[in-house]
């Protein structure tokens, strides 16, 4: 069989023209020859009757709270709706299909609620149904522990469902619909001239997700990656191609751009608190362990980490700056801390050995008197740390400085 694997998030639902789009969208695939698999997400945002974020406020509103295992059944809700709802205006297409819970779907998951990851796909409930020429309708964000009790897989999950049955179908792509055509350079809405991106490296996508870019979980292209299946990000509201995510020798004719592409985009993530922790003595004395080890167990998430022989330096979210100065301080510690700062990343899997790329990044903050108050870098990424006022001249002078509005 010819697999498709294709994936609507909550905007694509959520009124009756995405609806009528998703409908053509799924009835040119058919008529393309492929056997369809399409994981839903729950309909709409926040705010809307049977959105993930509205069901949560339904228990917050009472004053309410409710037990982890208790909360991912609730959760679940939201995808089943929409599935059926799905199914429904299927049939009154005339295009035949069937639901299928994550669990009937055959996702087995660890006991995480809330963060559920997956342990084993077992599909032969979807390949069954496929061979009788159904629409497999699936509900993404969820499975079934080995209690048998709903589990919901952390937010984005949906993304993870549909690249997690692509691998387990060994389907051909797995497309990936939203509310933008594919994957931008820039956030479209800070940088004005943000270009789409016809192609990009699993590695490229995935720091791009990690660095605040949310057009695509990264836990949904690590699936994607290791197990080579090609993902495409694309527009519910459109007929565009969108951006093709896969090994670069996957690319065959564009291979010559990826060789003269050194920068792929510009991320960023905002809101974030610069902590310093400097021995008084000049040595650290174990001061590293004694940091970060505290942070773990008081669940504080850490980044942009820095370590000297005398001191560290990282980045906390705001809502945990006050609680992880209060823990180093019961410590002992006297620790600096800065709020109000964003992390800005430059991404591209041509930087790695090419001379000159932090010069211009430099270059292009030092004109628009940016400070930069941090930096780091990996194979496919240079961070640096910035004043959130300085964030968005910060995106559109790189942006600009990179050409990658060309």
């Amino acid at each position: 069989m010819r697999i498709l694997v294709q994936k609507f998030g909550g905007t694509s639902l959520s009124t009756k023209e995405a609806r009528e789009n998703v409908i053509s969208h799924i009835r040119r695939e058919l008529d393309h020859g492929y056997r369809l698999v399409v994981v839903v997400s729950a309909m709409g945002r926040k705010g809307d009757p049977y959105a993930t974020d509205t069901l949560l406020d339904l228990i917050a509103s009472g004053g309410g709270s409710l037990p982890s295992r208790e909360q991912d059944l609730l959760l679940a809700c939201g995808e089943i709706i929409s599935a059926t709802m799905l199914c429904s205006l299927l049939q009154g297409a005339e295009i035949s299909s069937v639901v299928l819970t994550g669990a009937q779907a055959g996702f087995r998951t660890d006991s995480h609620y809330g963060n559920a990851r997956i342990l084993d796909m077992v599909p032969s409930r979807v390949v069954d149904e496929l061979n009788n020429n159904q629409v497999v309708i699936v509900t993404g964000f969820q499975g079934q522990n080995q209690s048998g009790d709903f589990t919901t897989l952390g937010r984005g999950g949906s993304d993870t469902s549909a690249t997690a049955l692509g691998a387990a179908l060994h389907a051909e792509m797995v497309d990936i619909y939203t509310d933008v055509d594919g994957i931008l350079t820039a956030d479209p809405r800070i940088v004005e001239d943000a270009k789409p991106l016809d192609y990009v490296s699993y590695a490229e996508i995935c720091n791009m997700a990690h660095q605040g870019a949310k057009v695509i979980h990264p836990r949904a292209v690590e699936i994607a990656m290791q197990s080579g299946t090609p993902v495409r990000v694309r527009s519910t509201f459109s007929q565009s191609e969108g951006t093709l995510v896969a090994n670069p020798e996957g690319f065959k004719d564009v291979q010559l751009g990826i060789v003269d592409r050194y920068v792929t985009g510009i991320a960023y993530v905002a809101n974030v608190t610069q902590i310093r922790v400097d021995s008084v003595s000049g040595a650290a004395d174990n001061l590293q362990l004694k940091v970060f080890k505290a942070m773990a167990e008081n669940d504080i998430s850490v980044d942009f980490i820095n370590v000297t022989p005398t001191g560290v330096a990282y980045t906390v979210f705001d809502s945990n700056a006050s609680r992880a100065e209060a823990v180093l301080k019961s410590l002992g510690f006297a620790p600096s801390l800065l709020n109000g700062c964003a992390k800005v990343s430059v991404i591209g899997g041509g930087i790695n050995g090419v001379p000159g790329i932090m010069a211009r990044i430099v270059e292009a903050l030092a004109e628009q008197n940016i400070q930069i108050l941090q930096s780091a870098d990996s194979n496919t990424t240079i961070w640096v740390l910035v004043n959130k006022e300085d964030m968005v001249q910060a995106l559109r002078a790189l942006h600009a400085k990179f050409e990658l509005g060309k």
